[in-house]
């Protein structure tokens, strides 16, 4: 893994805005896979700045997002697709035809969940995946557990992810939905590059076991050992638990 720690989360944020946006430049059809959560929100503030600049076209790119919650539809307030209008895509030139996500109000989720799969292998597969990682070890929202899932799947969201996402529900964990759709360690771990932010003294221990513990269910995350490109970006804080080189 390429590990980098930053001064601040501000300055890794726009350290990963600048990455991605030069990936853009360097390749207009990209296919990008996109998280939520709080990790990801200075790196879309600074995705827009730079598109009001002139200084990234995303005319041409494709963007999947990694999971949605079951039971929510899209317009709903709390779903994790108005997370992504409110703060990347209505403010940036993405067609919609270019956007794709999981629907979590689909009435066959399993169906939802092979369609998904089928439309990231159309698009030829994730060229770079950003993501976030739970202070369980989770990536999207594969869980620890005793096995990974590899397609996309219905996932049943452990109470520490839930208690994560208590801000998006009026800071309260018992409306947050008990499961969601997610895609699997194979579309992941496909990805040509995977960027991985981590901010916080509550991730060090999961950045810790990815970087340096077994390579286990009980720490999805720690499956990225097994990429060939990954850059890890972290502030101090969520850096402390690393062996330094």
């Amino acid at each position: 893994m390429n590990v980098r720690v930053f001064a601040s989360e501000q300055e890794a944020a726009a350290a990963c805005a600048a990455h991605l946006a030069a990936a853009v430049r360097a390749r207009p059809e990209l296919v990008l896979g996109l998280p939520t959560g709080r990790s990801p929100l200075n790196v879309y503030r600074e995705l827009v700045v730079l598109r009001a600049r002139g200084e990234l076209d995303l005319s041409r790119t494709t963007t999947f997002n990694l999971d949605e919650f079951l039971g929510l539809p899209p317009e709903d307030p709390s779903s994790f697709r108005s997370y992504m209008e409110r703060h990347l895509f209505a403010q940036v030139n993405l067609g919609p035809e270019r956007i794709h996500f999981l629907d979590g109000s689909a009435p066959d989720a399993e169906a939802e969940c092979v369609r998904y799969d089928a439309a990231i292998a159309a698009a030829g597969g994730l060229d770079l995946l950003m993501l976030g990682i739970g202070p369980n070890g989770h990536v999207a929202f594969n869980e620890p557990g005793e096995g990974l899932v590899s397609k996309s799947h219905r996932a049943l969201l452990s109470r520490e992810t839930r208690q994560a996402l208590a801000p998006l529900f009026g800071d309260e964990a018992s409306r947050v939905p008990m499961a969601a759709l997610t895609l699997g360690m194979a579309a992941l771990l496909h990805a040509k590059q995977v960027l991985v932010l981590a901010f916080g003294a509550s991730k060090a221990a999961a950045v810790t076991a990815m970087v340096h513990g077994p390579v286990t269910p009980r720490c999805p995350a720690s499956f990225l050992q097994l990429h060939r490109d990954v850059h890890l970006w972290l502030d101090p804080a969520a850096a402390s638990g690393l062996r330094r080189r």
